[in-house]
């Protein structure tokens, strides 16, 4: 039986939890905000990260790779980027949403909501072969403001995933584990009671955390930060990271499988 801890965070381009735009920020500060953001997740000790707002070569972001950055200074060598926005250019864009992992990625695949080059949303599907088994997960962004938006983003990875249950699931140890942020509280009817009627169908799942909020973090008053787990991750644990990192506040979730 294997212990994992899980880590969902959406680290807002490394500017910190301040409104000002991170290219205002210089390119020292950036690294110095990645460097706490690091010693975090080692303090944590996080097998897996998914990241949201990550960069891996944007002109407002120091024009250098934040996930090797953070893989160099946490030792988590496993590292994949899902590019959602691509922009070339004088003003080059690249970032979306991203995995860090302790274990070696097997698979991986980003798919974009849209083909917008500026806040364009998307979700990244990874398998990683854990100590449990090859474990798939989804680490995904919805759209900010717009509840239409979001129902029709979260149809799109729910037909994602029953297509990719019919062709990779033999080789999972588990149904997918989905995490990131949803951009809406787990109360209303809205996209995470949509993604939870559809794993009802098959899994008894657990959204976690079950209490608290993360946004913003420097006084969090909603919920936004979201892990589901399937059934056969046991005896689950779920914290609210206290951290000014970024304008979301972490969610750790701690599990048993294998």
């Amino acid at each position: 039986m294997a212990r994992l801890r899980l880590l969902t965070f959406n680290i807002a381009h490394a500017r910190g939890p301040s409104p000002i735009h991170q290219g205002l920020r210089s390119t020292a500060k950036l690294k110095s905000n990645l460097m706490k953001i690091a010693r975090l997740i080692q303090r944590l000790e996080a097998d897996i990260v998914a990241f949201q707002e990550i960069d891996e070569n944007s002109r407002w972001g120091g024009s250098f790779d934040h996930l090797a950055y953070l893989s160099e200074h946490t030792g988590l060598s496993h590292a994949v980027h899902g590019v959602n926005n691509c922009r070339v250019g004088r003003y080059h864009l690249n970032y979306g949403n991203a995995f860090l992992s302790r274990f070696p990625v097997h698979h991986h695949e980003n798919v974009p909501f849209g083909r917008g080059t500026l806040g364009e949303k998307g979700f990244h599907f990874a398998e990683i072969d854990t100590p449990a088994g090859r474990m798939p997960l989804v680490n995904l962004h919805l759209h900010h403001s717009s509840r239409p938006q979001r129902l029709k983003q979260m149809t799109k990875l729910m037909n994602y995933l029953t297509e990719q249950h019919a062709h990779r699931s033999a080789h999972w140890c588990m149904p997918p584990l989905v995490c990131g942020d949803f951009n809406t509280p787990a109360h209303t009817p809205d996209a995470i009671a949509m993604l939870l009627g559809y794993f009802e169908q098959t899994n008894n799942y657990t959204l976690l955390p079950k209490t608290g909020r993360t946004f913003p973090s420097v006084l969090p008053v909603r919920a936004l930060d979201y892990v589901f787990l399937p059934a056969q991750c046991r005896d689950p644990k779920a914290e609210i990271v206290r951290s000014l990192l970024s304008d979301h506040r972490p969610v750790l979730v701690e599990f048993s499988a294998g």
